[in-house]
Formats: structure tokens, C-alpha cells, sequence
């Protein structure tokens, strides 16, 4: 009894092993989804998608990107903040 059990857990181990092998089927939509957008000629970017401040090109863009607007909830402007009160 104890030989058919040992022989039965080792065929399991063998059948396993030969399952842990097998690498997982690549998915091609998202490798040609990154690529066509490093194509575009767009600054790098991390992996959560926001510019990479390492690199000249991201620098830049954030340097001439000062006009920034406060606003509410709502997407209107922010009348306590200088730049969106009309000037007389």
C-alpha cells in the first residue's frame, strides 16, 4: 500500500513540475499599443504614464507650462486666486 501511494504522489509531483514549466502565452495588443506611441514622437513617459523628469524634453515642456488656472469642482474658475479675478 504504501509503494502505490508513493508512486501515486510521485506522478503528481512529475505532472506538476511539467505544468510549472510552461511559460504563459505573451500578449502581442499591448507590445504594439507602447510601441505605436513611442512612435508618435511623444517625451518618455514612466510606467504610470506620467513625464519622466530625467529627460530635456520633459524639463521644457514643464518649464513652459507656468499658465496654470485654479479651478472648482465644477471646472469654473476660481475667483479667490489673482489670475482668474477681472481686472478693472
Amino acid at each position: 500500500m504504501k509503494k502505490v501511494v508513493f508512486v501515486v504522489c510521485f506522478l503528481l509531483a512529475c505532472v506538476g513540475m511539467n505544468f510549472a514549466q510552461t511559460a504563459p502565452a505573451k500578449k502581442e495588443g499591448a507590445k504594439k499599443e507602447q510601441t505605436a506611441s513611442a512612435k508618435k514622437g511623444a517625451a518618455p513617459t514612466k510606467k504610470d504614464g506620467s513625464p519622466d523628469m530625467r529627460y530635456k524634453a520633459n524639463k521644457n515642456a514643464a518649464a513652459t507650462d507656468t499658465t496654470t488656472k485654479h479651478l472648482k469642482k465644477d471646472g469654473t474658475a476660481d475667483k479667490r486666486f489673482k489670475e482668474n479675478k477681472k481686472k478693472a
